[in-house]
């Protein structure tokens, strides 16, 4: 249960955080940015409350680590009392009031935000030292200091406000994050060079109707539907997980038309969409702090499509069967993506980013890992693209001829890779599905390495 803070614990909280501040005035004559949140009622802080606290610190730090100023001390205590942070700095302290109020101002959240600035003699400056109006109340926008003499608000009615702004902000960063990070994997796939019978920064692999060119025109047209999914993910995560799945399809066709335009009616992420739309609804499903554990996203994005095979399947006939995988499912009982989605990306799982990550581990850069878990990928799954473009058997001969190829040399060189695509563009054969299961592994290795995956960036093959 959330701990109700007194008069008296918040007084005391008070007087310590002026003490510690005065501390570190006395040893180091540079200014102080003080952080707090600005909380009414009782209860101080809480998980959400928690999560706004750090995107106030991120804030901070990134307008502080962009002008270059160095911090001299960072302190952070987490009570019940509230969330606290106190930074000393090497800085002008009337650029970090101008700094910190525009922090304060420019989004719902920062009307949470309760930021000091004092001056190396402990003077807090004030706003109005910088002809800055004051602040305003979360409901009514007129003057904060006047609503809370007057108490025209309830207690209520600020937590509920409250919970609002900070639900809303955490939704808007974390489906931002997740489409930022969707569409940089896609980014990284096409440049994943050389790709045996695909479109990377070499050539244009088996596809005479598209280059990496389309593929970037492409993606960039896809980063609002993976805010959107990521959005429906969360907007739903209480209800069965299927009910998310069906509520991307509307927007899944969406993207597909935007793609078509954005690339004047070619296909190049038709199962992009697919695949990658629905590990950004598992994410929104799931909490920030899960999104570092690939086999939970994947577990999730199995709960969503849950029973998806039988039910796109049913009832389908050769003489209403259109699709690739349609036709492939009544011949061959082959589910493709569907049926490789309801059990967890198990190619991805036990093949793709094992690979990607051993690569890296072994100090490969980032693209020569993940040429190799291409291949892997291709051995790992049928890839129906291969099949639509020669046969089953063709598909088959290739998987097995991959399997012995990685089984001698489970990281092949540059020269062995052009060598397999220059037979790919001869049988005209192109694993697409592989590429777009090798982008939701450059997903889930940027999710779990957040901070250290910047180090390995793609470079010109070895």
């Amino acid at each position: 249960m959330d701990h109700q803070v007194t008069l008296t614990e918040m007084l005391d909280a008070r007087e310590r955080r002026a003490q510690t501040q005065q501390k570190l005035l006395a040893e180091n004559k540079a200014p102080i940015i003080s952080f707090t949140m600005n909380i009414a009622g009782p209860i101080k802080t809480s998980p959400l409350i928690q999560k706004g606290f750090e995107l106030g610190k991120q804030a901070i730090t990134q307008q502080l680590d962009s002008l270059n100023i160095s911090r001299l001390h960072c302190l952070e205590k987490n009570a019940p009392t509230g969330n606290e942070a106190i930074y000393q700095v090497d800085a002008d302290p009337l650029l970090l009031k101008k700094i910190t109020s525009s922090i304060e101002d420019d989004s719902p959240l920062g009307r949470l935000f309760d930021i000091d600035i004092l001056t190396p003699t402990g003077h807090k400056i004030d706003r109005t030292e910088l002809g800055l109006p004051p602040r305003l109340c979360l409901i009514c926008s007129r003057p904060a200091k006047e609503c809370a003499r007057s108490r025209t608000h309830t207690i209520e009615q600020l937590q509920a406000k409250t919970t609002a702004i900070l639900s809303q902000a955490i939704e808007d960063q974390d489906s931002s994050h997740a489409a930022a990070l969707a569409s940089r994997a896609l980014l990284y796939e096409v440049c994943t060079t050389p790709k045996p019978g695909l479109v990377d920064r070499a050539d244009n692999g088996s596809h005479k109707d598209m280059d990496i060119f389309t593929f970037m025109d492409s993606a960039s047209t896809l980063w609002p539907y993976f805010q959107t999914c990521t959005r429906i993910g969360r907007q739903t995560c209480h209800a069965p997980a299927p009910h998310t799945f069906q509520k991307l399809r509307s927007p899944g066709r969406k993207a597909e038309q935007d793609m078509l335009t954005a690339t004047k009616k070619v296909n190049t992420h038709k199962g992009a969409i697919f695949t990658m739309g629905i590990l950004c609804a598992a994410l929104g499903r799931l909490p920030r702090e899960q999104w570092s554990h690939p086999d939970t996203i994947l577990d999730q994005c199995a709960a969503m499509t849950k029973g998806l095979s039988a039910s796109d399947f049913a009832g389908l006939t050769e003489e209403n069967a259109v699709t690739t995988g349609q036709k492939l499912y009544l011949q061959y009982k082959i589910t493709g993506i569907r049926g490789q989605m309801e059990e967890g990306l198990p190619s991805v799982r036990q093949a793709g980013l094992p690979v990607l990550k051993n690569g890296l581990a072994q100090g490969l850069t980032i693209n020569d890992a993940g040429c190799a878990a291409l291949l892997a990928l291709i051995t790992a799954a049928t890839d129906t693209n291969i099949i639509a473009r020669s046969s089953l058997s063709t598909q088959q001969e290739i998987a097995v001829q991959i399997k012995k190829l990685l089984q001698d040399n489970p990281f092949p060189d540059t020269q062995t890779l052009s060598r397999l695509n220059k037979e790919f563009i001869k049988k005209n054969i192109s694993p697409g599905g592989s590429a777009d299961l090798l982008a939701v592994c450059y997903l889930l290795y940027f999710l779990e390495n957040e901070n250290t995956d910047a180090k390995n960036k793609p470079t010109q093959p070895s």
